[in-house]
């Protein structure tokens, strides 16, 4: 079983666009923001290797880029 996660931050307006093709997709991921979670923030940069949202973390990798990551996922 694959892991899912999107990193986000709160005044982001790439997040929002893939936020909103999840909502639109029904898509349910688990979301974090790492502007009110401090781990997730440390997560992304320690494991990620940098603090650039969105971030869609999957089987182990992490994508970046909001065009990327809606790709990804209408593949998926």
């Amino acid at each position: 079983m694959s892991e899912y996660k999107l990193f986000v931050g709160t005044a982001c307006p790439h997040c929002r666009k893939v936020e909103n093709f999840m909502e639109e997709n029904n898509i349910e991921i688990q979301i974090v923001n790492i502007n009110e979670d401090r781990d997730a923030m440390k997560e992304l940069i320690e494991k990620g290797g940098k603090r650039q949202v969105p971030c869609l973390f999957h089987d182990g990798e992490y994508m970046y880029e909001s065009n990327d990551i809606i790709e990804f996922l209408k593949n998926k």
